[in-house]
């Protein structure tokens, strides 16, 4: 009797162990097609972000007129760019470069624009930009605002120093002096610091008591109307010196996009 019951044991057994078995492949099959699914998520993000990439550089390179080679970094911080685009906008937006051109300016450029509409009318929330520039880059701004020559111009955290000449009875006498940069009214200001001439310093009022009335241009430092190069969109808020570059912050209006009047070169008060 044990032996009969044994048998119809064996056959429960069975059908157990089969449909035990036959659930593996499907669960292998479900998995991979998960797998495939995120694969081909992480695939179109990647070409998204690929293609982005590739439009922005080439609407700077247009748009900025650019040299075609001209190296320029885009970096996308959203998570998801796929996401971004089914829902027509970009998070946050960063774009940097180096020796880049821009009308009178030449430097390095750091941007970062955020919540930017990818579809018309193209909205801006806000921005903000660093153009830093090297002893070489700021000379040729300084020479067009200059009370006086510049003969040398170095730049050494926190100060720019710069070197002149003072004529006095037709002699050219070698002035130093160290400037502090600023911003005010949409202008790179340099104050006076510190002087030197001839390698001995002196105070403002005795550089004054030696040249007399030729020395007001210097001792009132050099202002550069930064402003009139740039859109009206990019206010200059602050202006330092970062090591051996000045660098130079502007805030992006949010209607730089929008509004034509914001594009439009800007004035100094």
């Amino acid at each position: 009797m044990s032996e009969v019951m044994g048998l119809f044991d064996d056959q429960d057994d069975a059908p157990r162990t089969v449909r035990r078995r036959r659930r593996w492949p499907w669960l292998v099959a479900v998995l991979v097609v998960l797998l495939l699914i995120v694969a081909a998520f992480f695939a179109g993000e990647w070409v998204a972000r690929d293609l982005v990439t590739k439009a922005v550089k080439q609407q700077l390179v247009s748009r900025l007129d650019l040299a075609a080679d001209q190296q320029i970094d885009v970096d996308i911080a959203d998570a998801s760019l796929l996401l971004d685009l089914a829902l027509g906008e970009v998070g946050q937006v960063r774009i940097s470069a180096d020796d880049v051109t821009i009308g009178d300016f030449t430097g390095n450029v750091s941007v970062t624009l955020r919540d930017l509409g990818i579809r018309a009318p193209f909205t801006l929330g806000s921005g903000d930009a660093t153009v830093s520039l090297n002893a070489d880059q700021l000379r040729p701004l300084l020479a067009e605002a200059a009370p006086v020559s510049v003969d040398g111009l170095t730049i050494a955290q926190p100060d720019v120093s710069a070197s002149t000449q003072l004529s006095v009875f037709g002699l050219a006498v070698p002035v130093d002096v160290v400037l502090t940069p600023s911003a005010a009214d949409g202008q790179l200001v340099l104050t006076p610091v510190s002087l030197s001439v001839a390698g001995a310093e002196v105070t403002s009022d005795g550089l004054r008591a030696q040249f007399g009335s030729v020395a007001d241009p210097l001792l009132a430092g050099y202002r550069v109307c930064v402003a009139q190069y740039l859109p009206r969109g990019l206010t200059l808020s602050r202006v330092a010196v970062q090591g051996d570059r000045l660098a130079a912050d502007f805030d992006i209006a949010g209607e730089l996009l929008t509004d034509a009047g914001a594009r439009e070169k800007g004035t100094c008060a």
